[in-house]
């Protein structure tokens, strides 16, 4: 599953997440205990509420890079974009 994670105010230049896991639920567990990417683990560090957005059933890998490669979390972010 691919998952899009806002962040309630940015952390330098990042105001977004895009990630994959096979548990979503574990995934985000394992960020707010301090695991996992080098970004996540600033941004709890911050302070910086974090919620996840949108997520894609059916993503993949491929996707995960096509959408990561785009650039553009707020245009994918329902929160962003005043629809959550």
């Amino acid at each position: 599953m691919l998952y899009l994670l806002h962040f309630d105010r940015p952390f330098h230049h990042a105001k977004h997440y895009l990630g994959f896991a096979n548990d979503l639920d574990a995934r985000v567990k394992r960020y707010f205990s301090g695991h996992g990417s080098k970004l996540m683990k600033a941004v709890i560090a911050a302070g910086i509420k974090v919620e996840v957005a949108r997520t894609w059933e059916n993503g993949d890998r491929n996707l995960e890079r096509k959408l990561h490669n785009q650039n553009n979390g707020p245009r994918l972010c329902p929160i962003c974009r005043g629809k959550k």
